[in-house]
């Protein structure tokens, strides 16, 4: 698949902090209508990754492509395409739901009407309707999660980044947003790129990216990926090759 299609092309990105190469040369591109599960244990660069594709850092050498805009050329209008769920919390606690909503939309610049039809549609399909007007800082941590997901897909997104959305949630939330995103794919054509170092998160991917070390070890399905690390399962393939130890595809390469 070209940049031109591609929903999401990285070509030899790399991200150095001081003699620490922490994103070492990443190539990958994601096509339209895909559930994308990045798999890596923690200091992986995965949210170096997220932190480039945002903006927040220049990458030291290679290029990325969000929906036909070059980040390097043409940042404002690749940043318009990506909606992003961050690790840490990054909503204002003392405004409402609903404040945190429309100031997002206004920074969009979603007309008046479009922000709160979309406002009310997002919470009502996530459960939090009841709570539009309440001040964030009493939610849950996995209602406050939602908020930031309804916020990320406010400007309707090709591509969704989440970094590690579900860490310290209850089960509930963590279906309550896998179901979210799996809707947003299926009706929007949207592209997900899904954070984690829990192997359970990447069963139902469409495509499955195993990081390590700044480098891509992998990239399948879970029964190819599993099959190429070695293992008897996805769980056991993804320890073995993070462990440290040589995998079966590691020592022919």
């Amino acid at each position: 698949m070209d940049q031109a299609s591609a929903s999401l092309s990285v070509r030899g990105l790399t991200k150095r902090y001081g003699t620490r190469v922490a994103l070492d040369g990443l190539t990958v591109t994601l096509r339209p209508q895909s559930f994308v599960v990045l798999l890596g244990p923690n200091g992986a660069g995965k949210s170096t990754l997220f932190q480039l594709l945002t903006g927040l850092f220049v990458a030291d050498a290679g290029e990325a492509v969000v929906a036909g805009h070059s980040l390097r050329t043409a940042a404002v209008s690749a940043l318009r395409c990506i909606g992003v769920v961050f690790q840490q919390m990054s909503l204002d606690l003392d405004l409402s739901v609903r404040r945190n909503l429309r100031f997002h939309a206004d920074l969009q610049g979603l007309p008046a009407a479009t922000a709160v039809a979309r406002i009310t549609e997002g919470c009502r399909e996530i459960g939090l309707e009841a709570d539009l007007d309440r001040p964030v800082r009493e939610l849950s941590g996995g209602n406050r999660r939602k908020v930031e997901l309804v916020r990320a897909l406010l400007h309707r997104p090709e591509v969704v980044l989440m970094d590690e959305p579900t860490v310290g949630l209850d089960p509930q939330s963590r279906r309550d947003l896998r179901t979210t995103i799996a809707r947003d794919v299926a009706t929007r054509g949207s592209t997900v790129l899904w954070a984690t170092h829990l192997v359970e998160e990447a069963a139902d991917a469409d495509r499955v990216l195993v990081l390590h070390q700044g480098r891509l070890l992998a990239d399948g399905t879970t029964t190819a990926v599993t099959q190429a690390l070695g293992g008897e399962n996805l769980e056991a393939a993804f320890l073995r090759a993070t462990a440290g130890r040589p995998s079966p595809a590691m020592e022919t390469a």
